[in-house]
């Protein structure tokens, strides 16, 4: 046994590594899937790019041409110099290159030596607000640098770079600037680019995580098994121990807060276990005991009877008859007992007047009280109605009262208290009777459960007090003992909700 508990422990120590170091592994992939995915897609920043054009730019062997060059509209020859210029730096550079017109009807497109846009087709551009210190420097004679990017007909992304010169315009051209850009595709990080970056960057720390998650997973394993499956293993032991019948086992309430609940709810259970069982093995003693003496009665007067030895037959019958009929009751009772408890025992419900309910049956006991010189004190202030069965409450009334008039001596006082109480009725049964030890209380209601174990044919079945605790509870209601101790009485309270 002790091997078996041993392999399900390391079990599930096992199982604990497994599922951490798969949760690990399985972040991990994802980690890397999103940095793969994400890299692979996003497009590279474009400053490099401009640096780029801004170092071509300044390359120019015609910019001082082109800068200087006292521009005129109409001059075909000088429009084609310039457009000869662009294709020849465009085919030597491998970039392309752009004449652009701004004016106040809007950007068009003069010159593109890729050939995608016709001179006069619009063109939109966005600018970018990077600028370029060395390119600055060196176009010093009032002109401006410009960088951005635009999307061409076929929707294919470039990034620009170039300048607009201002002070060679003529009056004619006071309208319009014309944009002098050299132009690349805008750069993606291609599927080499990202392998790449993950062998070199991303590799290294992620095997250096994967190596500190795998020991912080094995950490955590050996740590959480021993907080969860040494509970668990006090539980089975504890759980055979039961089934062995050791009903007094009971385990410490330890590890996380569900561990503690099932800890708990395994304790209650096993105190409720031996509950049951004391209650059924002092039953057994009890029966025994309540069952053997009639039966020992009803056997020896009989005998007598037949023999003829009985001195006097009539007595003999009488006692026959009185002891048939307390096994009748004890009969009745757990009959009664047992049906309250599996919820069968039909009930008439209907408004009950419980002052006066508590009137009849203080009264009907009063002559009892009487003959035992004992007095019976009724207090009882005008109640709310209660809906509930009104014969089975009485018989709850009749068994406190009757219990509390049994274990008084003769020159006591029992009294009979009904007042209002929140939401409710709440009645008071008040003895000076022997009263009942502290250790006693919780198990007054059980079934077959007698305080007083030496009473000889005076004792009772021991229902009484359990039928009554089931019928206010049926009701819907609450019934509890209190007692100071041994000769120092004891008082039954029973609250019932109103109507």
């Amino acid at each position: 046994m002790i091997a078996n508990r041993a392999r399900h422990a390391f079990n599930l120590r096992l199982r604990l590594l497994t599922s951490y170091l798969v949760l690990l592994m399985v972040t991990l992939g994802v980690i890397a899937l999103a940095l793969f995915v994400l890299i692979g897609n996003r497009a590279a920043p474009p400053e490099p790019t401009y640096e780029r054009l801004a170092a071509l730019t300044q390359g120019l062997n015609y910019i001082d041409f082109i800068a200087d060059m006292p521009f005129d509209s109409s001059s075909n020859f000088l429009q084609d110099r310039i457009e000869q210029l662009l294709d020849v730096f465009a085919q030597t550079r491998n970039v392309r290159t752009l004449q652009i017109r701004v004016a106040k009807e809007g950007t068009h497109v003069v010159y593109d030596s890729s050939g995608v846009y016709q001179t006069g087709q619009r063109i939109i551009l966005q600018r970018a607000r990077y600028q370029n210190h060395q390119l600055g420097q060196v176009l010093s004679r009032g002109s401006e640098q410009f960088f951005g990017g635009f999307s061409d007909h076929g929707g294919r992304e470039w990034l620009y770079g170039g300048v607009m010169f201002r002070q060679q315009r003529l009056p004619e051209r006071r309208q319009a600037d014309d944009l002098w850009l050299l132009a690349e595709p805008r750069p993606t990080v291609s599927l080499q680019d990202t392998l790449a970056v993950f062998g070199s960057a991303l590799a290294p720390p992620l095997l250096q995580a994967g190596i500190a998650g795998i020991l912080i997973a094995i950490f955590l394993a050996a740590l959480i098994s021993r907080t969860i499956a040494g509970p668990l293993q006090r539980l089975a032991k504890a759980a055979t121990d039961v089934a062995r019948g050791d009903y007094a086992v009971n385990v410490p309430v330890s590890g996380p807060a569900e561990l503690r609940s099932l800890a708990q709810s395994f304790n209650r259970m096993t105190a409720e276990v031996l509950a049951a069982n004391n209650a059924q093995r002092d039953f057994l003693g009890n029966v025994s005991h309540d069952l053997k003496t009639p039966l020992t009665s009803i056997q020896g007067y009989a005998q007598a009877i037949i023999d003829g030895a009985a001195d006097d037959t009539e007595a003999a019958a009488q006692t026959i008859y009185e002891e048939a009929s307390r096994l009748n009751r004890m009969v009745v009772e757990l009959t009664d007992l047992e049906r309250l408890q599996a919820g069968k025992l039909s009930m008439q419900t209907e408004p009950i007047d419980m002052r006066r309910l508590c009137e009849g049956v203080v009264q009907s006991l009063t002559v009892v009280a009487e003959q035992k010189d004992l007095s019976l004190e009724a207090d009882l202030a005008p109640l709310p109605i209660v809906i509930g069965d009104g014969d089975r409450l009485a018989q709850v009334l009749m068994n406190l009262i009757s219990n509390a008039l049994k274990f008084t001596p003769a020159g006591g006082t029992v009294r009979v208290l009904a007042e209002p109480a929140p939401a409710g009725v709440k009645l008071s049964i008040q003895d000076s009777g022997i009263g009942i030890p502290p250790e006693e209380l919780p198990r007054v209601f059980e079934r077959f459960y007698q305080v007083d174990k030496a009473r000889g044919p005076q004792r009772g079945t021991g229902l009484g007090l359990a039928i009554a605790k089931e019928i206010v509870e049926a009701h819907g209601g609450r019934i509890s003992v209190h007692s100071r101790g041994r000769d120092k009485g004891a008082v039954f309270q029973v609250w019932l909700p109103g109507a």
